[in-house]
């Protein structure tokens, strides 16, 4: 996940964790942080989903879809847009650029909960990558 709020990142690991133990889990806080991740990560190590704050430092979210659009080493991985942000722009923004999925943040655990449960679905609806 790539957020530049550390309360955020902090409440998205805490829910995966509650229902996936042994989930490997990637924090970074900007938009050129979460590339440079996933540059050195190799193919068969690609996460199966790659959540993204919409305004970051660096690069937004909408920048980092664009840059993840020009390799085929990610098409494989599932994109989603999670914001405090509901614009309808931005939404339709993000879509066109490969999300999956916009979605606004909640704010308690429990809706977090709620979100990662929407969140693993796009894991398991991935397809085959190349390297696995």
């Amino acid at each position: 996940m790539a957020d530049d709020d550390l309360e955020d990142l902090e409440l998205l690991e805490a829910a995966i964790r509650d229902q996936h133990t042994n989930a490997t889990f990637h924090k970074v806080t900007s938009g050129r942080a979460v590339l440079r991740l996933l540059k050195g990560l190799h193919e068969k190590d690609l996460p199966c989903l790659i959540v993204l704050d919409y305004n970051m430092p660096e690069l937004t979210g909408a920048e980092v879809l664009v840059e993840l659009a020009k390799s085929t080493r990610y098409q494989w991985v599932a994109k989603v847009i999670l914001s405090t942000s509901n614009s309808p722009g931005y939404v339709k923004e993000c879509r066109n650029l490969g999300a999956i999925d916009y979605l606004v943040k909640p704010t308690s655990l429990v809706g977090m909960r709620e979100v990662v449960h929407k969140l693993m679905t796009y894991c398991e609806r991935t397809g085959p990558s190349p390297g696995k």
